[in-house]
């Protein structure tokens, strides 16, 4: 199960650091395999569960830098 979902009781009670946000990268990049290997052999529709995650995942992320003040968020040169 995705690391970006957490149950209705506890939303907005996670703690969202370093180790985390990395995970979720590491899962990301596990979904983009298997999304492409799914493709690869034909079965595109095995693959749908796996990108509705990782959409899921996407937007979690997204959420979270939209939220983070200007100055600290990270910037790639």
């Amino acid at each position: 199960m995705s690391v970006a979902f957490v149950p209705e009781r506890l939303r907005g009670k996670a703690e969202v650091n370093q180790e985390t946000l990395q995970r979720l990268l590491e899962e990301n990049d596990q979904l983009i395999r298997c999304i492409v290997e799914y493709q690869s052999k034909g079965r595109a529709t095995d693959c749908v569960q796996y990108q509705h995650i990782l959409h899921r995942n996407l937007i979690y992320l997204a959420t979270i830098a939209d939220a983070m003040p200007p100055s600290t968020q990270k910037t790639v040169d």
